[in-house]
């Protein structure tokens, strides 16, 4: 879970999303374009694209990418009980009371305006839609983030 600290930080500003630093920029409000672009690479039939779906009157949706025992998101490769342990436990720091529940989704809706919006609560931006195309932007990050992260290949 994240929440932005930017000073001034609008979300409807393109420039401003834009300027956000990548892991925050991959955190809050892309997250799926960097899921997309990771399947791109290394997708396998066991992958499974996963929507962290706030309950009704709370905020913090965030997609990530899971296989078994571990997923993926702007954090690299983690340890799933732990990685959802954590992110209950920091949104309920913001939110008290926060839940979510895990859906399911095709991969396809990571990039798609249209598909998304057939999810109640889900509205995504397709990759041209931010101020500059971020599908580029995500596989830039997504090469440093795994070219650190020692555990990826158990992963992939």
């Amino acid at each position: 879970m994240y929440k932005i600290r930017t000073r001034e930080y609008v979300n409807q500003d393109p420039v401003k999303r834009w300027g956000l630093p990548d892991r925050v920029f991959f955190a809050c409000g892309a997250c799926h374009i960097l899921a997309w672009a990771f399947l791109q690479r290394y997708e396998t039939a066991e992958m499974k694209v996963q929507w962290i779906r706030p309950v009704p009157g709370f905020i913090g949706n965030h997609i990530i990418v899971a296989l078994g025992d571990q997923v993926f998101d702007y954090h690299g490769i983690s340890n799933r009980s732990r990685y959802l342990e954590y992110t209950w436990k920091r949104a309920r720091q913001w939110w008290p009371g926060w839940s979510a529940e895990i859906v399911e989704l095709p991969k396809e809706v990571l990039v798609s305006e249209k598909l998304s919006r057939t999810y109640d609560g889900l509205w995504l931006r397709e990759p041209g839609q931010y101020l500059h195309n971020a599908l580029p932007r995500a596989r830039h990050y997504l090469d440093r983030l795994l070219m650190s992260d020692g555990p990826a290949a158990a992963f992939i």
